[in-house]
């Protein structure tokens, strides 16, 4: 979807794991002022205890997006003690800086990929950190890297097999991406979410 304050252009493409009554994987988006923040997280296990822990990671994050990525996941942490935990990872585009900065902890896949054909790499993976957020956070760092208009980002729960940019063109739209990703990688035994989001143009949003 994309508004006159939007950074990036968003879609999803999800499915929850047959005979389950939810998915345990949820997104967000978050679009401020100053920056947009997205982030995936998959609750341990399937069914109903672990759509309540992704539900709560991501309204945690909705709520302080406006604080670093690093504390952000930190926030997770101290609401999700009382839960099964969630793997989950988290990125920020900046309209002051022309930056994105990313962090995840788990199996919540991130990738990168540029516009510019003769860009160098031509993709850039997100560096994770193993543990679980709300039970075993482990000491985390963020990534910063410089985007340019049309680079597109991919978060994907592990109920995508890995590989999933093999054969994608970004020059094809967000929507169209993230469906085919979802039909090609989609595992059949696990929950599974796809959210791909391109940059826009920071002063965009100004």
């Amino acid at each position: 979807m994309v508004t006159r304050a939007s950074m990036v252009e968003d879609a999803v493409a999800a499915r929850t794991l047959a005979g389950q009554p939810e998915s345990g994987d949820r997104h967000i988006v978050v679009r401020l002022p100053d920056r947009t923040v997205l982030a995936v997280a998959d609750g341990l296990g399937h069914g109903v205890e672990a759509a309540s822990a992704a539900r709560l990671a991501v309204a945690t994050v909705e709520a302080y997006a406006a604080e670093p990525v690093v504390a952000v996941l930190e926030r997770c942490d101290e609401h999700l003690r009382r839960t099964r935990g969630v793997t989950m990872s988290v990125a920020m585009f900046s309209a002051l800086d022309g930056m994105m900065t990313w962090a995840g902890v788990g199996n919540v896949e991130g990738v990168l990929v540029r516009a510019d054909p003769r860009g160098r790499p031509q993709s850039e993976t997100l560096l994770l950190r193993g543990g679980v957020v709300g039970r075993e956070l482990p000491a985390l760092r963020t990534a910063g890297l410089s985007i340019e208009v049309g680079d597109t980002l991919i978060l994907a729960t592990d109920g995508v097999r890995s590989g999933f940019v093999d054969g994608i063109d970004v020059r094809d739209q967000p929507r169209q991406i993230a469906d085919r990703i979802l039909e090609r990688y989609g595992k059949d035994t696990d929950d599974a979410l796809v959210l791909v989001a391109r940059y826009l143009d920071g002063a965009f949003a100004r």
